[in-house]
C-alpha cells in the first residue's frame, strides 16, 4: 500500500521535502504518527507545526469523515493544510 503525504510549507522546510510516501499507514492516525517520527527530537516541533494545520484525505477534510480514525486505501493522498483566513 502506498500513501502520499503532502506537507505544509513550514513542515517542508523542516524536513527538506514537499511530500513523503508511506507504505504502511492504515488510518490518518498512522500517518500523523509516522510523520511525527520524521521530525528530530521529542516531536515538539511537529506539534508546533501542526497546531494550525487541518488534514484532508483526497481533498476532503477528515472532520467530514471519521476524523483520525479515517481509513486509508492504496493510492490515497493525505494533506496537511495550513489554516488561512482572509477578507
Amino acid at each position: 500500500m502506498s500513501i502520499t503525504v503532502q506537507l505544509t510549507y513550514e513542515m517542508s522546510k523542516a524536513l527538506g521535502v514537499q511530500r513523503i510516501e508511506l507504505e504502511s499507514a492504515e488510518s490518518v492516525a498512522d500517518v500523523v504518527e509516522q510523520a511525527r517520527g520524521r521530525f528530530q527530537g521529542s516531536g515538539a516541533d511537529f506539534a508546533k507545526l501542526t497546531r494550525v494545520a487541518a488534514i484532508a484525505v483526497n481533498g476532503v477534510l477528515i472532520n467530514y469523515r471519521k476524523g483520525m480514525k479515517t481509513r486509508l486505501a492504496d493510492g490515497d493522498s493525505v494533506a496537511f493544510l495550513k489554516a488561512a483566513a482572509g477578507g
